[in-house]
């Protein structure tokens, strides 16, 4: 069986690059979640950067613990945190291993298996919600920290996987400030997305939250 060059698996050696390489590169790729009641496919359309040591903003920027262990590598995995006591997000780890560099993966288009992710997204108003946003997303695909540490570059049948798709051309890229993310590395234009793409979600800057009295 031929497969087709837009549904072909990303290699190993995508993710083995420079975190603010392999972002922006993901525009356009295709994220698939294997359920056992069947796939959802979504193509990426919005992403975030994170380097580790170098990156105020990163998990990883005070060293290796427990819950970021997976961001130091091999490239190419799932790293999934649990986030305001509610809600899960999806990471891509890259870069060498032992660098802790990962891609938050913040919005994309589901193009196949609109019927499941509706039913974990009962609020979304229409589909182009299903995904817009790196919580709603985790939750359209069904993601938890059960799949911590997936490594979607494996062989077979994977719970993740990344297919080449299309990528996005670098004309139709924009690039801002990290949604959320507070002090120093607040100033990171670090957030990639496709140009004009209806699910992208909107910009907000960080907001302290109020301590109790």
């Amino acid at each position: 069986m031929i497969t087709p060059p837009d549904r072909t698996p990303l290699p190993r050696e995508f993710f083995d690059r420079p975190v603010l390489e392999v972002a922006p590169d993901l525009l356009g790729r295709i994220l698939v979640r294997t359920t056992p009641d069947g796939p959802i496919a979504l193509r990426l359309t919005e992403v975030e950067a994170y380097d580790g040591a170098a990156d105020p903003g990163s998990h990883a920027y005070r060293g290796r613990t427990a819950r970021n262990d997976v961001m130091f590598g091999p490239p190419g995995h799932v790293y999934v945190y649990f986030t305001y006591g509610m809600w899960f997000c999806m990471n891509l780890v890259c870069g060498p291993e032992g660098r802790a560099s990962a891609v938050l993966l913040r919005a994309g288009e589901v193009i196949e298996g609109a019927e499941l992710a509706r039913k974990r997204r009962l609020s979304a108003r229409n589909d182009k919600e299903l995904a817009k946003g790196p919580a709603r997303l985790a939750t359209a695909l069904g993601v938890d920290r059960a799949l911590n540490g997936t490594d979607a570059c494996a062989p077979g049948e994977t719970p993740l996987r990344i297919l080449t798709g299309t990528a996005t051309g670098s004309d139709q890229v924009s690039n801002g400030p990290r949604t959320g993310v507070a002090g120093d590395g607040a100033v990171h234009p670090w957030r990639f997305w496709v140009s004009n793409d209806p699910t992208v979600s909107p910009y907000r800057a960080h907001i302290p939250r109020r301590r109790r009295s």
